[in-house]
């Protein structure tokens, strides 16, 4: 007896030069870059990166959580400590990004189900902002933190004490007598997930699809050709 998959993989799609393909072919890449959006969309809920401030008066440490839209953790702790050194409060620091971030990311996810329904080469130039977003976040989560760093008043109560620095975006740093530890977190996990996904897909939409606009190009030149005769 035949199961549910097999019935599946038998069925096949008939072409318009008359070649078949199965069912299965289109349905895999739908899936895939179903699932990319909504490992996308579930990184909304969760940290994307952190920073861990440690010091002998604070032996627990001071972490701070980023999520797409808002900051979580020791954050009054951090902004009094930085409050010493002129420098603004940590919610300033792309408060614009975390304000667009909601809507952006929904709409990153409905253009992957969008290219669901596009059965050709536009289906990776909807995908393609969902392949940058992960590194775009990154580039400017470094640019932040590199402003953060360079924006110590002088004039402040330490601000003489400490050269401008950059906090590193992953791994171990020095932060006068704090010592750091930045690390990227579950959220920004999936947005990668969800691009390696979606490469996938777009593998397998190349597989089924191409066939298909290639079918076509060549009904239409045999029509053409039967034409001119």
């Amino acid at each position: 007896m035949k199961t549910g998959w097999t019935l599946d993989r038998d069925v096949q799609v008939v072409l318009p030069d008359g070649s078949t393909h199965s069912l299965t072919d289109y349905l895999v890449p739908s899936a895939l870059l179903m699932l990319a959006a909504l490992l996308l969309i579930s990184s909304i809920f969760l940290p994307y990166w952190s920073l861990t401030l440690k010091a002998p008066q604070y032996p627990k440490g001071l972490k701070v959580s980023v999520y797409v839209n808002h900051l979580d953790g020791d954050v009054r702790e951090v902004d009094a400590l930085n409050h010493y050194l002129g420098m603004p409060p940590l919610d300033e620091g792309g408060r614009l990004e975390r304000s667009m971030s909601m809507v952006a990311i929904v709409a990153l996810g409905l253009l992957l189900v969008a290219g669901v329904f596009v059965h050709n080469q536009w289906a990776a130039i909807l995908a393609l902002p969902v392949v940058a977003f992960p590194l775009i976040f990154l580039a400017d989560l470094g640019l932040i933190l590199y402003r953060y760093g360079h924006s110590i008043d002088p004039k402040s109560a330490l601000g003489g004490a400490i050269q401008p620095f950059t906090p590193p975006l992953f791994g171990e740093g020095k932060i006068g007598q704090f010592g750091s530890v930045a690390r990227p977190e579950l959220g920004l996990g999936l947005a990668f997930a969800a691009v390696i996904v979606v490469l996938m897909g777009l593998w397998y939409h190349r597989a089924a699809y191409k066939p298909l606009v290639d079918a076509r190009k060549r009904v239409r030149n045999l029509a053409a050709v039967q034409q001119v005769a």
